[in-house]
């Protein structure tokens, strides 16, 4: 695999990476305690001024360090250039958290090379947690080496989910969740699912899962999870790209024994 390309300053894409969620959670935090001018894009899915100025942030630097990079950014700010490199970008995942002021968001960038996610990083700036994934060099919680959780079962396993904004899928979600009850040792829908699957890499979650997602709130689990020693995918088991909208996230056993369970409810198929 050849290495990520240095930035025009000389820096590491992690580097890179690294500096731009930290700017951008600077901004979520400096805004968080603050009156936020909030706008809905569709129910229970809003964008705040500080998703927009955060996004702004990100873009600048990174147009300014790696200008023939594309950018695909969930707030509309990006741009198309032939490179086979594209920045993913989610300035602030968990927006509705944010708006209702629970303190449970963050920022998440990638790297992806000809489809392939390469670098990942996803910052809770409140905690000041940052979690950090290069393909081939490990998963690591602010520089220390992190892993997926030791489960074998479902039945053993701490579970973390969120339903989304399309009301068939959430709804889909919520039968899955019944279905399985009481069979796990807890459930919990947090509201970001950048956060999620990050919490599943560093073993928070023994699993996450997801119905509803686009390529900015998984993006950087990809490389989290797969470094971190497990396995991500589709909700059926496929294996995952960046058009993909569901995404399961356990190591090799506990993953198995979801899917499994899963079955037969349409809900890995949709």
């Amino acid at each position: 695999m050849s290495p990520i390309p240095l930035s025009r300053s000389g820096k590491s894409g992690m580097d890179i990476a690294m500096q731009a969620a930290r700017r951008a959670g600077e901004i979520a935090v400096d805004g968080f305690s603050k009156a936020r001018n909030v706008r809905q894009k569709s129910r229970g899915n809003v964008v705040t001024d500080v998703d927009l100025r955060a996004e702004k942030e990100i873009v600048g630097l990174l147009r300014t360090e790696y200008p023939h990079f594309n950018i695909m950014a969930e707030e509309g700010g990006g741009r198309e250039t032939p490179s086979p490199y594209v920045w993913i970008v989610d300035p602030l995942d968990g927006s509705r958290n944010y708006a209702s002021g629970l303190p449970i968001f963050c920022v998440s960038l990638a790297l992806a090379r000809d489809g392939d996610v390469v670098l990942g990083v996803t910052y809770d700036a409140l905690r000041d947690e940052m979690f950090t994934a290069e393909k081939g060099k490990g998963a690591f919680l602010n520089a220390t080496p992190i892993c997926v959780g030791d489960k074998a079962t479902l039945e053993e396993s701490f579970v973390g989910g969120d339903l989304g904004y399309e009301d068939a899928r959430g709804a889909q979600a919520l039968e899955l969740m019944q279905s399985i009850w009481p069979g796990v040792q807890g459930f919990r829908v947090i509201g970001s699912a950048s956060l999620g699957v990050a919490y599943a890499a560093a073993g928070r979650f023994d699993l996450y899962f997801h119905n509803c997602v686009y390529p900015w709130d998984y993006a950087a689990g990809i490389v989290l999870v797969r470094e971190a020693g497990g396995v991500i995918t589709e909700r059926g088991g496929a294996p995952l790209t960046l058009k993909t909208t569901g995404v399961v996230a356990a190591n090799t056993s506990v993953h198995a024994d979801f899917l499994r369970l899963a079955a037969g409810y349409g809900w890995e198929g949709t």
